[in-house]
């Protein structure tokens, strides 16, 4: 019997050592890349980052105009960009966005499901279904639809690879925000499941909880100085996310660096309620 390296019982036999070459472990050179729901947080900060490591990124939201101006500031910056109108919740648009990604670039390999939010704050006595059901179709329903769609594509890459975004309440409800706390659980879930599921073909399947960012929508509930503070003293680090700190996870989950990570839930939250 021969002797078997470490090394070869970690790549599979394979003798290419990534470990020797660090700027090719977190590259995304080569891969196409589709991140929904861009704003000007943590969408933005992801598209940033996988084009600065040499992707070729697509990126949609429902919001023409700060799409446009989006889409301009990355390619000022050199980065090869796509912007495309898309309403996650329309599966129509959902089809478009997959089919005009691979006529454009010829092939994905990555899909980040960052488009999400809430339409209800309050107690869950006074929930209409009809909230309940726009919730559930924005942010479980569209990434199980859109993930669904980019599956074959997805099976072809050498490193096909999904990272959903959910808030941190996910885990831990906060007083009023029951409802979007229980989608981003389903989420969370359906991570799980379709890892399990997709592993098989080679697709990773992670999710990453940020805690209160600067950016994100929560700026809506904590938008009272006191209770944004209170919740700064529960974070372990005492201080409120940056989106480029969320965009730096996603990177290592897209990237050929968290190749034997799946099903992973990844909490960037500065140790909240430790």
């Amino acid at each position: 019997m021969r002797n078997i390296a470490i090394s070869d019982m970690l790549t599979g036999g394979q003798t290419n050592d990534l470990s020797m070459d660090l700027s090719k472990v977190f590259s995304l050179q080569g891969k196409v890349a589709i991140v929904t729901g861009v704003g000007w947080g943590i969408g933005y900060n992801i598209a940033a980052f996988f084009a600065a490591a040499g992707g070729k990124v697509v990126i949609s939201s429902n919001e023409a105009e700060d799409l446009a101006e989006i889409t301009a500031k990355l390619k000022s910056r050199g980065y090869d960009v796509l912007g495309l109108i898309c309403d996650p919740t329309n599966t129509g648009q959902l089809d478009d966005l997959v089919e005009q990604t691979v006529a454009y670039y010829g092939q994905l390999d990555i899909l980040v499901n960052n488009s999400g939010g809430s339409s209800f704050c309050g107690y869950l006595r006074d929930l209409d279904m009809e909230d309940f059901n726009r919730l559930m179709d924005r942010n479980v329903k569209a990434p199980l639809e859109l993930s669904k769609i980019c599956f074959p594509y997805l099976r072809q890459s050498a490193n096909g690879a999904i990272v959903n975004i959910v808030a941190s309440d996910a885990n831990a409800p906060e007083l009023k925000t029951g409802l979007c706390a229980i989608s981003k659980s389903s989420l969370i879930a359906l991570t799980k499941a379709l890892a399990k599921e997709w592993g098989n073909y080679r697709i990773r399947v992670n999710l990453i909880c940020p805690g209160l960012t600067e950016s994100s929508s929560e700026n809506l509930f904590w938008s009272d100085e006191k209770i944004l503070g209170e919740m700064i003293k529960r974070s372990s680090l005492k201080r409120m996310c940056e989106s480029k700190e969320i965009a730096a996870m996603a990177l290592f989950l897209a990237s050929p660096a968290s190749s034997f990570t799946t099903g992973t839930v990844m909490h960037v939250d500065g140790g909240y309620d430790l």
